[in-house]
């Protein structure tokens, strides 16, 4: 794992806390140092701190998805308007945590985020995965076909690939695998806990805004003028994927 930020204090007690936990943990203090270090030695994941002097998290993000590189993303930020939180999406991050957190949420979307990408980092000898699941988890059942079809979207599961109509779609693996349950499930309205376990593998409970986020984003890249809207909100309950 590489965790890059600029706190002293807070990259310290993190580094210290996620070795107890299992990780095997390289710590840099900027974002300079951050693709320098992804560059040498490849992690299995990465949590970046988004205000960092001179190459700040973003940017980092935006450097390693330009150059193909796919390693899960795990933002920190103090900033907590939806606006930044999208921009650190956009950039291509898969998730994030908002300052101050509680150390076991960060270990929950960890968690989450190497089940989803089937990684799990081997940790020093002698010292037990606390908290990493030794194998991948499968999100759900593994199923034979290669493409799914559902209110005029198309999905190639293998490429990760998503048409609507005749136009491609530009997704992050979060908002694939949010399409991709949506899709598998259209017409069935989907509630928070079930898309916060199947996508998440963690509920984060009534006050995360961590789904609307990437629903509002995904409804972004789907929407087209004068069509119909294909994700519905489901007012106190979740979301389903129709053509009205």
């Amino acid at each position: 794992m590489l965790l890059a930020e600029d706190d002293r204090a807070i990259r310290h007690a993190l580094e210290r806390a996620l070795t107890l936990e299992g990780y095997r943990v390289t710590a840099v203090a900027d974002g300079v140092e951050a693709l320098a270090q992804a560059h040498r030695t490849p992690p299995d994941i990465l949590v970046l701190d988004v205000m960092m002097p001179g190459i700040d998290g973003l940017q980092v993000c935006r450097v390693l998805r330009a150059e193909g590189d796919r390693t899960p993303i795990l933002m920190l930020t103090a900033l907590v308007e939806t606006a930044d939180r999208i921009a650190g999406l956009d950039a291509g991050a898969d998730d994030y945590v908002v300052k101050p957190f509680d150390v076991e949420e960060v270990f929950a979307r960890l968690r989450a985020l190497l089940r989803r990408t089937g990684t799990a980092e081997r940790p020093p000898r002698g010292v037990a995965p606390l908290g990493v699941p030794a194998s991948p988890v499968p999100r759900e059942p593994a199923v034979p076909e290669r493409q799914l079809a559902a209110a005029g979207l198309r999905m190639d599961l293998q490429a990760r690939r998503v048409w609507r109509g005749t136009r491609e779609l530009e997704l992050t693996r979060t908002e694939f695998e949010l399409l991709e349950l949506l899709v598998r499930n259209a017409g069935i309205v989907l509630d928070h806990s079930t898309i916060y376990d199947r996508i998440w593998g963690y509920d984060f409970g009534p006050g995360s805004k961590n789904l609307a986020v990437y629903v509002g984003y995904l409804r972004r890249k789907l929407d087209e003028p004068g069509a119909s809207q294909l994700i519905h909100t489901v007012r106190g309950v979740g979301y389903v994927l129709r053509e009205d």
